[in-house]
């Protein structure tokens, strides 16, 4: 498997997991809410939903590996998949592994300091 279709896979979830926090800046870079308001969205959504967002984009990258699986690889049936269930195990720990990186970072990392810029948590 290429990096550019484990990127193709995993980064619509990566997106959907890390709503919890990018909603707020969302909010403020759109200038639909002051920071003050997207402050305390972040809050509430971090605080008490951040697994229902978690959840969705494991739904999501499911989803996500069902149709590359179909798609890409042509494994539609159940002999197909069971004839080549090493590659389906291979795909999906890699598809796992990049998504939750891929959160780690975009989550932490990226939408953390463009909030820190925008003064919607220190």
């Amino acid at each position: 498997m290429q990096i550019k279709e484990l990127l193709k896979i995993s980064s619509l979830p990566v997106l959907i997991a890390s709503l919890c926090c990018l909603s707020p800046i969302i909010v403020v870079l759109l200038g639909l809410g002051t920071v003050g308001v997207a402050s305390s969205l972040a809050d509430t959504l971090y605080g008490e939903y951040k697994w229902y967002f978690r959840g969705a984009g494991l739904a999501a990258l499911a989803v996500s590996l069902t149709l590359y699986l179909r798609r890409t690889k042509n494994i539609c049936t159940l002999d197909e998949a069971v004839r080549r269930r090493n590659e389906i195990i291979n795909t999906v720990v890699l598809a796992l592994v990049a998504g939750v990186v891929g959160y780690l970072f975009f989550l932490y990392v990226v939408v953390h300091y463009i909030g820190v810029w925008l003064a919607v948590w220190q």
